[in-house]
């Protein structure tokens, strides 16, 4: 009887791995028709092209098609569209009928759920919706005093160190965006800038990690191979800790939440600052109550889009400052001219709108960096395009990290030039924080959380190049990430 039962399983899976392969091998026939293409292995594609992630990065951009600007690859059972045409690129980004993430994201879908990321179609609108009001400026200023005082814990810690000669600053920006993010988004301190070898931090650091480890992974990529590797077991300890520690926290705040007046106060009656996930418990549908498995959803989401990524962007950014000692000096003649006499207070909102050179620095970096190098798109019908079907079931991949490298669109592209966006009426494509119904909704909370913590510490430090100068070498993570680490030097500015 068992072996029966088990011949039937067996059975189903080969069936359905095949139905699955002709759907896959259907599409590669009808996309190979109009898009040029590389040759690859049964079932693998392409995969082996990339023997790690930094080699994803440095590929790519020679593999692509400089005329086309678009190439289709097969990797690991997926036929995939990599597009850096700006034309093409616009088309996917603003179609209302492509708001599914690509497939890669359901590797993230044990911690995230179908929060704002990695879910599609109506329930996303809705959610969407919903959240949107929790973005506006009125509430984002709320969060600069969370932005300052981490940001103090972290000039403290800088100032402990500065004396070496080198200084991971990844490392230690990345802590302090934790802790921001936490405080932000579920109104708790993890203090990860004291205790970074937590499991909290670990087991966060692993989920950001896990996702493009999957999806390059011959192995992994498969859900039923995956469970015989110990990242399987890895990731849901991890998941189940984080979920945890959200359950929890959504438990405590809800405690908190005043049925009188809609206050959130503590045990002692004390007005509470409203965190992110304050704004989803009072949210409402139908006027019911969100349900606590979609607020989690949400705050690990939050948790997850702005935690590494900030990190990357700040830390490329200050290397960057580092390199070039011109552009840093305009920066601080900038932050000269709007805190003058009073160098080292805390910045406002009107200060932080000031700050226009600092954001083309900014924007430059993210230009060559951006936090996530690439993104993708499925296709849950067939798309017609320029008389031309992708059909259901395709992975379109946008490639921010190789289509802002362009000498077609960026003269110079290596070139750190800050100057590039001193002119608003140029417009050049520029997908850092993605575009249309899907772009990032939390890049109002970025731009202020970036422009806060950079002014601190370029106010507090000279950034300094190393010596032997550090050379990055990128790795196409999640979010982007240098695998020699992001190293600057560091000297006590005195003014």
């Amino acid at each position: 009887m068992l072996d029966f039962v088990f011949s039937i399983i067996c059975a189903s899976l080969i069936y359905l791995f095949l139905k699955d392969r002709y759907r896959v091998n259907k599409n590669w026939q009808q996309l190979n028709k109009w898009l040029p293409t590389r040759a690859g292995w049964p079932i693998i594609g392409n995969a082996l092209e990339f023997k790690d992630l930094p080699d994803v990065l440095a590929k790519l951009p020679q593999m692509i098609p400089k005329d086309k600007k678009v190439l289709l690859l097969y990797i690991v059972g997926s036929a995939d569209i990599f597009v850096t045409d700006k034309e093409f690129v616009d088309f996917i980004l603003s179609n209302q009928d492509i708001l599914y993430k690509s497939i890669d994201y359901k590797f993230y879908s044990k911690w995230l759920g179908k929060g704002l990321i990695t879910g599609g179609g109506q329930e996303w609108r809705s959610r969407r919706r919903i959240i949107n009001p929790s973005f506006n400026y009125s509430i984002l200023e709320n969060f600069l005093e969370i932005f300052d005082s981490n940001g103090k814990v972290l000039i403290e810690k800088l100032k402990q160190i500065s004396t070496k000669e080198k200084i991971n600053i990844h490392h230690v920006i990345t802590l302090y965006t934790l802790d921001v993010i936490c405080e932000a988004a579920m109104g708790v301190k993890v203090n990860a800038q004291q205790d970074s070898d937590s499991a909290y931090v670990r087991n966060v650091n692993f989920l950001c990690q896990i996702g493009m480890t999957r999806a390059v992974s011959v192995v992994k990529n498969f859900d039923l191979l995956y469970p015989l590797t110990l990242d399987f077991y890895r990731e849901l300890r991890a998941v189940k800790h984080l979920r945890d520690v959200t359950d929890s926290v959504i438990k405590e705040r809800s405690r908190w939440i005043s049925n009188d007046d809609g206050e959130i106060t503590d045990d002692c009656g004390r007005k509470k600052k409203m965190a992110f996930l304050d704004h989803l418990l009072k949210a409402r549908i139908d006027g019911k109550p969100l349900p606590q498995e979609w607020i989690r959803e949400e705050v690990n989401t939050f948790m997850f889009a702005g935690h590494d990524t900030s990190a990357s962007a700040i830390s490329f950014c200050l290397y960057f400052l580092s390199e070039n000692p011109e552009i840093q000096k305009r920066v601080v003649e900038e932050q000269q001219s709007i805190f003058s006499d009073d160098i080292y207070r805390s910045s406002t909102l009107n200060d932080l709108n000031m700050m226009k050179y600092l954001e083309c620095v900014i924007k430059e970096t993210l230009r060559l960096c951006p936090s996530v190098p690439i993104y993708g798109r499925y296709a849950d019908k067939d798309i017609n395009y320029k008389g031309n079907v992708i059909p259901k079931g395709t992975n379109i991949v946008l490639f921010p990290f190789g289509m802002h490298r362009d000498e077609d669109y960026y003269p110079d592209p290596e070139k750190f030039d800050p100057s590039r966006f001193e002119n608003p009426d140029e417009k050049r494509p520029y997908i850092s924080f993605s575009a249309g119904p899907r772009n990032c909704i939390g890049q109002k909370f970025a731009w202020l959380e970036m422009k806060t913590i950079i002014s601190k510490i370029i106010r507090n430090f000279e950034l300094l190049p190393t010596n032997p100068r550090h050379k990055l070498v990128y790795s196409a993570e999640t979010v982007l990430k240098s695998i020699t680490g992001v190293d600057i030097g560091l000297k006590i500015r005195k003014w």
